[in-house]
């Protein structure tokens, strides 16, 4: 190759150079270069001096005539799309740990649909519908490949999910009610209500409503926990079932589906009624069943009345020295009864009384002006308008009202009063769990861990999945429905868990050397919820605004310019993403599958 022919590079030289005072001095040279064939010689020319050119201009040579095609800055990749990943991969990531998959069912399309389901639940509760259609927008939809799925898809994975709930129950009750994982054999059990919309539900029906909605139709739905409250089982009932009832078809789905004969079952006074364990008596008696069921329950008022009655067994100098006392008595053979005083409690029911009963007052007030002032007359009209109001606060029988045609005197039942104050702040508890199995203060204990199943309500119903209302027609839907609900707080449950250092949750709530006495926070969550903060100074969040804190960490597809080519990236994860993958367990997944 003769000279001046041939491609030019760019070659670069560093000298060093120790000058007079023994200092060395680093120079750096660029040089266009062409190197050429002179017979058997290899010769180069320098064809330019690039030293006086900035260093990214050089570079910018040295690329080009290496042959890479040079775009301008911030032109070298365009983001085709981005996703919120973080909170669906995290919640993913638990029920993966918990099993979820194997738990749900052999591996299909209407198990990743219903896997979908419970992992929408808990990051963002809305109808089948408005899942479905969100499912696109955040990386859930094409990793677990649900993206186009179609209503008729979703009901029938949600059919499919209902075939499977007695397989399912059966292996969560294996895995947190069997002996080797339970060793106080011990359940908790409760019933609540949603309402429902529409006119055309099959379970709804008209009833007490623990929602606060009179006059709306509702269903009704029971929750069977282990001691701690992990969600176990759910049955729906129509929205007039009794409590006991309920407790009735609970019992035999434990005995029947789950292979368990010696559990001690928890629920409160309106569950397990005096009728109920008489019944279950019958079934510990019955030799062809094989089993030992114990209960924790409480007594009714009008049955603790009577105890402290005719200087009964129940009497205010058990609690001189103590707050709570074992007693006995003939109308409760072969159980133990455990009377608590809680003074917190009597003085806020004494306080919540007068309140009532001055409100009632207040109501009574202008009818015995208009009755004064002759506006008002008639033994009749004056007990109708002294009836709308009387028992507005339920304090009506407070009050003793002489009426007239021209008269009118109310003036409250002092004795009487002052008869239910002295109950104030005492219950009574009733089991038949032998004192060497079980202490009274566990007695407590195993009563007020009923307060799991209230957290589980708040966290289905209002603070997480949003289960109410209910939308769902057919009776299959509804069922569905709850049993998506109850799987969801179950993930639910062990994410608050793990995730306690990141939120408000107590991280070690204290014992308490009193069982009677209310719960009390440990000091750290004192500090968090008057700080906001951790013992780090790291700002502190709650469940949900985790979740949505975990839904900035997006995946992009990362389009190359001038290239066919794609890639996923993950933004970068800030303190709070990666610690919160980290207390899960699991590094930050680049997909939600």
């Amino acid at each position: 190759m003769s000279r001046g022919n041939g491609k030019v590079h760019v070659v670069r030289v560093h000298k060093t150079h120790v000058d007079r005072e023994g200092n060395p001095r680093e120079y750096s040279s660029a040089y266009l270069r062409r190197t050429y064939r002179e017979g058997k010689r290899v010769r180069n020319e320098t064809v330019a001096n690039l030293s006086a050119l900035p260093e990214h201009v050089v570079d910018c040579i040295d690329a080009g005539l290496k042959g890479a095609q040079l775009v301008p800055a911030g032109a070298e990749f365009t983001i085709a799309r981005s996703r919120p990943h973080g909170h669906v991969a995290a919640v993913a990531a638990m029920a993966h740990q918990l099993g979820f998959p194997a738990l749900l069912g052999p591996a299909c399309r209407a198990r990743d649909l219903a896997l979908a389901l419970i992992i929408s639940r808990v990051v963002r509760p809305a109808s089948k519908l408005a899942t479905a259609a969100w499912w696109p927008d955040v990386t859930l939809g094409p990793d677990l490949d649900v993206a186009d799925a179609t209503t008729d898809e979703i009901y029938a994975a949600m059919d499919w999910l209902l075939d499977r709930q007695d397989v399912i129950e059966s292996k969560l009750a294996a895995k947190h009610l069997g002996p080797d994982v339970n060793p106080s054999r011990m359940a908790l059990f409760d019933l609540t209500s949603s309402w429902v919309t529409g006119r055309c539900c099959e379970l709804a029906a008209r009833g007490y409503s623990r929602d606060g909605k009179k006059g709306c139709e509702q269903i009704e739905y029971g929750i069977l926990t282990d001691p701690a409250g992990r969600p176990v089982a759910a049955r729906v009932f129509e929205g007039n079932t009794a409590d006991p009832a309920a407790f009735t078809d609970i019992v035999e789905v434990i005995r029947t589906r789950f292979g368990l004969h010696k559990l001690v079952l928890v629920g409160d006074r309106g569950m397990i009624t005096s009728a109920r364990i008489a019944a279950l008596r019958e079934l510990n008696d019955d030799p062809n069943t094989a089993t030992d069921f114990g209960w924790i329950s409480a007594l009714r008022a009008p049955q603790v009345a009577k105890l402290a009655a005719d200087h009964g067994p129940l009497q205010m100098s058990l609690f001189d020295q103590q707050d709570l006392a074992e007693i006995t008595h003939p109308d409760y053979p072969g159980e133990r009864l455990i009377a608590c005083r809680n003074p917190a409690l009597a003085a806020e029911r004494t306080r919540n009384r007068n309140d009532l009963l001055a409100a009632t007052e207040q109501l009574l007030a202008p009818i015995i002006a208009r009755v004064a002032a002759g506006r008002l007359a008639g033994a009749d009209a004056i007990g109708v308008a002294v009836g709308k109001v009387i028992n507005k606060y339920k304090v009506g029988k407070h009050f003793h009202y002489q009426i007239t045609d021209t008269s009118l005197a109310i003036q409250r039942r002092h004795d009487q009063i002052a008869a239910e104050a002295a109950l104030d702040g005492i219950y009574v508890l009733r089991t038949n769990v032998e004192a060497t199995e079980l202490d009274a203060a566990g007695v407590v204990i195993g009563y007020k861990n009923l307060a799991h199943v209230e957290r589980d309500f708040r966290i289905i119903k209002v603070d997480d999945l949003d289960l109410r209302p209910i939308h769902h027609r057919l009776d299959e839907r509804v069922r569905a429905h709850v049993l998506l609900c109850m799987l969801a707080c179950y993930l639910i449950w062990h994410l608050r868990k793990a995730w306690a250092p990141l939120t408000f949750t107590d991280e070690a709530p204290p014992t308490r050397d009193n069982p009677v006495t209310a719960a009390q926070r440990s000091a750290g969550a004192e500090a968090k919820a008057s700080t906001g903060h951790d013992a780090a100074g790291n700002p502190l969040r709650s469940f949900c605004g985790l979740l949505a804190h975990l839904a900035t960490l997006t995946r992009n597809q990362i389009h190359f310019t001038g290239t066919d080519t794609e890639i996923p990236m993950l933004t970068n994860p800030t303190d709070d993403q990666r610690r919160a993958f980290m207390l899960i367990g699991t590094p930050i997944p680049l997909t939600a599958a």
